[in-house]
């Protein structure tokens, strides 16, 4: 039985690296993929080449709806809960990657292993590459496990790397397209994670991850990049951000496992109390970020009320 795969792509203004992404599409050797394109109003020629694809693919290998203009957050979940979806597994994708051939093809042997009525969620590390395709290195390598005290407080999966199931999706859906949050992937981690899923993080790159001036939201691989991460901890940035989630997560509360509404509730409510039982009780709820300086930057943000 091959598994069909729905590739997600969200564009906007995306003709120059567009042919290269979709090209490395058509190289995957996992060959059962249809793609969904949500367009946020591109006004170049975009459209141009998305047309000159389907008419290559066929109009049922390519299918392309209009985006609600909101956003690349609001784009994607947009086409994550379109009804007329349906697959065995979906990937996201940006619009200026270069996947790797085998890309769908390890995430759909993962999740296969995984039982359908559980929530899989499969992301990978990734190689950087300049607009030109120079190599820059590769994004960090997280060496903790993936899990929801992780999720609340920081992202691992790239969305470009995402692949997930239909259980997972379904959540995401319960969700709605409409949740105010700080990006889609992280917000998929959150969901994932805390409704009893299994999140596989795969430290082999699946693809080559653009990087350039008109990227919305970088590798944060360099020193610099996450020293102004742990700035934005500083300056309020992850508090907001906290606000935004808990409110998404209220359709879902009663789909978190036992010990994720746990972790949650200690967590909510430690946020809202007195200094010294604000830290106490953030440490308690066993939230935690991939590294000894990402932890501490954590500590010095509950001490300043920041988180």
């Amino acid at each position: 039985m091959s598994h069909n795969v729905a590739i997600l792509l969200c564009t906007y203004q995306g003709e120059q690296y567009l042919p290269e992404q979709l090209d490395s599409f058509g190289a995957q050797s996992h060959t059962a993929w249809s793609v969904w394109v949500s367009d946020d109003g591109s006004k170049d020629k975009t459209q141009n080449v998305l047309g000159f694809y389907q008419q290559t693919w066929g109009p049922d290998r390519l299918r392309v709806r209009a985006g609600p203009r909101k956003g690349f957050a609001a784009n994607f979940m947009s086409l994550i809960c379109r009804e007329e979806i349906a697959a065995d597994y979906y990937a996201l994708s940006d619009q200026d990657d270069i996947w790797h051939a085998d890309k769908l093809e390890r995430a759909v042997r993962w999740l296969k292993s995984v039982p359908q009525d559980v929530p899989a969620l499969y992301c990978t590390r990734t190689e950087l590459v300049d607009e030109d395709g120079g190599k820059l290195g590769y994004s960090p390598l997280f060496t903790r496990p993936p899990s929801f005290r992780n999720a609340l407080v920081q992202n691992v999966g790239g969305g470009n790397t995402m692949v997930f199931n239909n259980a997972a999706r379904n959540l995401l859906k319960a969700a709605g397209p409409h949740v105010k949050v700080a990006a889609h992937d992280w917000w998929i981690y959150i969901v994932v994670s805390g409704c009893g899923g299994k999140v596989l993080y795969d430290p082999i790159p699946s693809l080559l991850y653009r990087q350039h001036a008109q990227n919305l939201i970088g590798a944060n691989a360099s020193l610099q990049a996450r020293l102004d991460r742990i700035g934005k901890l500083f300056r309020g940035h992850l508090k907001t951000w906290n606000d935004q989630h808990i409110v998404a997560m209220q359709p879902i509360i009663s789909s978190l496992s036992q010990d994720s509404r746990s972790v949650f509730n200690r967590f909510v409510s430690a946020r809202q109390r007195r200094l010294i039982p604000r830290v106490f009780g953030i440490l308690r709820s066993g939230i935690y970020r991939q590294t000894g300086f990402g932890n501490l930057g954590l500590v010095i943000a509950a001490i300043l009320n920041r988180i």
